[in-house]
């Protein structure tokens, strides 16, 4: 299956280029967090080289690392929908190369351009998805009993 989570393969090359017209560099050490969760989500990354884990608060237990991310990928989806708040926690498990775009500035972009608006809306509902059956699979293997559940 192809995945549609990295800008080359979320994104076509015009899109690609519009959306990399607000990005800057940026640097973040191994180990340095990028947001944690239920903070204001007012800008996100794509990796270009480097590793970043995506986390998710567990009351009484430590935060469950749901999905490792890599060269291309979206780091952040919650800047797209409101309320704008992180949905996840990331951290830079080694020295992260990154692409950082302001998400006022890429959701005017999307709001000037419908074409463009509706490509980004749907890479990043793609990442969503991912994201989602990520955590859904991660927690399933840390906290489900093994064997557990009702038979189908």
């Amino acid at each position: 299956m192809r995945s549609t989570t990295t800008l080359a393969a979320g994104l076509a090359p015009a899109h690609r280029e519009t959306l990399m017209d607000e990005a800057r560099e940026a640097f973040f050490d191994a180990g340095a967090r990028m947001f944690e969760e239920g903070r204001d989500a007012d800008r996100f990354w794509i990796v270009r080289t480097g590793t970043v884990t995506l986390d998710l608060s567990v009351p009484a237990l430590r935060p469950a690392m749901i999905d490792s991310l890599g060269p291309g990928e979206l780091v952040g989806w919650s800047w797209h929908y409101p309320p704008r708040r992180w949905h996840l926690g990331a951290e830079a498990m080694s020295p992260v190369r990154a692409w950082e775009f302001d998400a006022d500035a890429v959701r005017g972009r999307c709001a000037e351009d419908a074409v463009f608006g509706r490509a980004v809306a749907t890479w990043v509902g793609n990442v969503v998805a991912h994201r989602l059956h990520a955590a859904r699979v991660r927690l399933l293997d840390l906290y489900a009993p093994h064997g557990g559940g009702a038979p189908r």
